[in-house]
């Protein structure tokens, strides 16, 4: 006995039978240049960088690779963006950090 599986839509119907997945759209920022980088506190090596910037209204420090493409830096996906909350905390065990990393 032969069963189709997925979600059933009607009576002999289903979801998996030769529907096209629903297309995704990129998000696109409309602010400026200027806003999108954020202040550069200080460049970890060529392709790294940290940045203070406002993301959704909250304050963000950026951890980032940043690639070229045209000529431009771009960032890219290799990167963390922490909260004030988590900055304050990676802040606060910064001692601890540097005794561990002697350690090993």
């Amino acid at each position: 006995m032969s069963r189709k599986l997925g979600k059933r839509k009607e009576e002999n119907e289903y979801a998996s039978d030769g529907e096209n997945p629903p297309k995704k759209f990129s998000k696109t920022d409309d602010s400026d240049d200027a806003d999108a980088d954020g202040i550069v506190v200080c460049e970890i090596s060529k392709n790294r960088r940290v940045s203070v910037r406002s993301f959704g209204g909250k304050i963000m420090v950026d951890i980032r690779e940043f690639y070229v493409k045209d000529g431009k830096q771009m960032p890219g996906r290799k990167g963390i963006s922490l909260s004030m909350d988590q900055w304050n905390v990676l802040r606060d065990h910064a001692d601890e950090i540097d005794e561990a990393v002697a350690e090993a």
